[in-house]
């Protein structure tokens, strides 16, 4: 098995993606090898000896940033790391591709280059939520802002399967994401998509508010990705307000300090709870590939959970088996 890494991509890049790999190497068997995609000088210096057995670099000169149009970057970057190696998930040069760089030149590069999984409309992104009831996946989180209830349909598919495979979560639990419970709640986009999952979804639990995201019996939320993006963006900017408003209220009294070394132990625990790191990056769901989006800001650890998820998609046959679950329902459309 062989696996591509953007070696390039991420806030802490090349360093936080070449460590992780190091340290994916002690969770895997002898038989997967990584592939660090970019340019080989700046990765080789990252390695004070010789590389291991089971790591090589595929050069790449080109470079691809934040300004880069998603929607060019296949013809105006061909040598990137990120088209360099969806493209060799295409040509069956590996078998699956890790990235924490530009999510749109991920996404459209794998649009492009990969195609869909026969039968889905368009491709979601999907974000793992840990909580405290088992982790959720949302989807989508950005990729089809203008969604119909089809899609949401086949989201609500994809997501499943990834707990299934990925999260080893079986027959999980799917909730509608909307402002009510009641199922005449909601946009036209809303109110049919209710209709279509209570009729073909055994395991639709109906609507769920903004306020019960997180402790729902809902596995997998689903909406479209403009609500999906403002509420990761949301959830994101709350943890860090929290967390800054937590370190200057401890740092203005002595026994706020005392107190919080009492409770670090429980500080630790929760934090760990909900470290995205560890749970690594998210398949892109409904292209015909392995390709694994990582956070922006993922260190090693969520890079090293990244290669492990990897693993699990090809190990599983999440591709194949999404593709006989979307082919039973083509006649929705």
């Amino acid at each position: 098995m062989k696996i591509a890494l953007d070696a390039m991509g991420g806030d802490f890049a090349p360093a936080a993606v070449i460590k992780g790999a190091v340290e994916a190497l002690s969770c895997t068997p002898n038989n997967v090898e990584l592939i660090l995609l970019g340019n080989e000088d700046l990765i080789q210096k990252e390695f004070s000896s010789l590389l291991p057995s089971r790591i090589s670099i595929h050069h790449c000169p080109d470079s691809i940033t934040i300004q880069d149009r998603a929607s060019t970057v296949v013809k105006s970057k061909p040598d990137s790391s990120i088209v360099q190696g969806i493209k060799m998930v295409k040509e069956n040069k590996v078998n699956g591709f890790i990235s924490a760089g530009h999510t749109g030149a991920v996404l459209a590069a794998s649009l492009l280059i990969l195609g869909r999984i026969p039968g889905v409309r368009r491709p979601a992104l999907g974000v793992y939520i840990p909580t405290n009831v088992g982790g959720k996946i949302l989807c989508d989180v950005g990729a089809n802002p203008d969604a119909k209830p089809f899609h949401l349909f086949q989201f609500a598919t994809m997501g499943s399967h990834y707990l299934d495979h990925i999260e080893g979560c079986k027959h999980p639990k799917i909730g509608l994401v909307n402002i009510g419970e009641e199922s005449n709640k909601g946009s036209d986009l809303y109110r049919e998509t209710y209709k279509i999952f209570k009729d073909n979804l055994p395991d639709f639990v109906g609507n769920v508010e903004g306020r019960n995201l997180l402790n729902s019996e809902a596995n997998v939320l689903i909406c479209d990705g403009f609500v999906g993006n403002t509420l990761l963006k949301f959830a994101e900017s709350w943890i860090d307000i929290f967390g800054s408003e937590i370190r200057t209220k401890i740092k203005e009294k002595l026994s706020y300090k005392f107190g919080a070394f009492l409770l670090k132990p429980v500080f630790e625990d929760i934090r760990k709870n909900y470290d995205y790191e560890e749970h690594g990056g998210v398949p892109l769901l409904g292209v015909n590939g392995v390709s694994i989006i990582a956070h922006g800001s993922a260190g090693s650890k969520s890079i090293k959970n990244s290669i492990l998820a990897a693993k699990k998609c090809i190990d599983e046959n999440l591709i194949e088996d999404t593709k006989n679950s979307i082919s039973n329902y083509l006649e929705l459309n």
